[in-house]
């Protein structure tokens, strides 16, 4: 295209959308939303900045002798890490962070302070106080642009009520976020209703059921629409759309072929709601999925997702790992069960690995989507078998557009607080605060100064 002609386009408004029978699928950033005749234009760029954060919990701990990097830096990964190999130059560990708000130990303080770093207040009853969690610090900041301000997901299809973990109401470990200290919010480990949430319309179950029998995907009710919106756009950005709307065409069909699955086993099942995959890592890639085609779509940008629940009884014998998570936690300093710890660590590590993989390799401007965004992963608790909130095991990936430092091992001193680094990601994404729960500082080494 002519210079004087990409100076007279008008651009797209980056909240088009694409509608049909009941849908609307929101766009990746594609070109011709860039502003003609800018400098972001001249080089197709997205903007230079981080726009979403994410945050992945991960329940019981860790084996530290299987995850921690010998040095300061990611050359020789340990164990556990060893699936972040192809990505370790976006990723940074972090240990001696601590939750003291998370104290007494106990499972249900581990996930409820892990975002709020707050301390929960000990009930069996409704009258649960906590904190607000960052993740809803930033929805209410970066989230109000978005069709979604933010996005809560979960591996786990039961929500115990009642008294879960020595006199804590079991909403503390069911809930990651929450968006006041009175107001917990559920997420949803459903990947049909995640996904008719970004893209299509909600309902009863009945409803849904009646819904896949009328049409074969959502996306054909937008076909002839996308043929036409493709016409105003250059070759590159035909692509962008064609891949975009494929990534969505894939995750509906390995959605469909789930539901098919269950629909046709002869076996009782009445508590596994239709389109849950069998095995459970198909299930968290699902979900992986599902965060994203939301980020690429600008349907949301902060999201929070629990990979497992806290006193999880779930086996992984994908893995070799039949027996139960939470008796394995208690290790005891047995060799064997430290062992079979590590795997499953090193399992939930690998099913975020593939994640950031795809979202390294998903171009956005001129970056990935990766570079564009932060992720923080790691567990409420450190070990395990004495239910501690020191030295966690924490992950932040991505962040090359806040000039984050990856391939790094940052070991602070044993007990900073876990508020630090909180406050920090928060700042990085646009969010200025002085200080958050605990904090007593940042943890502005993970970033490299910025050059005016």
């Amino acid at each position: 295209m002519p210079d004087s002609a990409m100076n007279n386009r008008k651009s797209l408004s980056r909240r088009t959308l694409l509608r049909g029978a009941g849908v609307a699928f929101a766009l990746p950033l594609l070109d011709a939303m860039v502003p003609a005749g800018t400098a972001i234009a001249a080089t197709a760029a997205a903007p230079s900045r981080l726009r979403r954060i994410g945050y992945i919990y991960t329940p019981m701990g860790f084996n530290p002798k299987e995850w921690m990097p010998a040095g300061d830096d990611l050359n020789e990964l340990p164990f556990t890490l060893q699936p972040l190999e192809n990505v370790k130059e976006q990723v940074a560990v972090v240990s001696g962070l601590e939750l003291k708000n998370a104290y007494p130990g106990s499972h249900a303080t581990s996930n409820s302070a892990f975002l709020s770093a707050a301390t929960a207040k000990r009930t069996e009853s409704s009258d649960y106080f906590l904190g607000t969690t960052v993740d809803q610090i930033a929805a209410k900041k970066i989230g109000q642009q978005t069709q979604l301000p933010s996005l809560e997901l979960a591996m786990d299809l039961l929500n115990n009520a009642g008294q879960c973990d020595n006199g804590y109401a079991c909403v503390y470990q069911n809930n990651l976020s929450w968006s006041s200290p009175t107001t917990p919010l559920p997420a949803e480990a459903h990947p049909r209703i995640v996904f008719e949430s970004l893209f299509g319309e909600g309902g009863s179950t009945d409803d849904r059921r009646a819904a896949l029998q009328r049409r074969a995907s959502l996306l054909d009710s937008v076909t002839e629409e996308m043929k036409r919106f493709k016409k105003q756009l250059g070759a590159g950005d035909q692509n962008k759309v064609d891949d975009y709307f494929q990534s969505i065409r894939e995750v509906e069909r390995r959605i469909q072929r789930a539901e098919a699955s269950v629909q046709d086993n002869p076996l009782p099942d009445l508590d596994r709601p239709v389109g849950v995959p069998t095995a459970y890592a198909d299930h968290a890639r699902l979900m992986f999925d599902l965060q994203l085609l939301a980020f690429q779509g600008d349907i949301t940008r902060v999201v929070s997702f629990q990979l497992a629940r806290e006193a999880s009884t779930r086996t992984y014998p994908e893995i070799g790992v039949t027996e139960p998570h939470h008796p394995i936690s208690h290790h005891g300093n047995n060799p064997d069960k430290l062992k079979k710890l590590a795997k499953i660590n090193q399992f939930h590590v690998s099913l975020f690995a593939e994640f950031l993989e795809k979202m390294a390799a998903t171009n956005e401007g001129n970056g990935s989507l990766l570079d564009h965004s932060l992720y923080l992963y790691g567990s409420g608790m450190g070990d395990p078998d004495a239910h501690d909130h020191t030295d966690l095991p924490i992950l932040v990936a991505g962040g090359a557009a806040g000039n984050m430092r990856g391939g790094m091992h940052k070991q602070y001193d044993k007990g900073t607080p876990m508020a630090n680094l909180h406050l920090t990601l928060l700042n990085k994404v646009g969010i200025e605060m002085d200080s958050f729960a605990d904090s007593n500082g940042t943890s502005d080494e993970l970033f490299e100064p910025v050059t005016l």
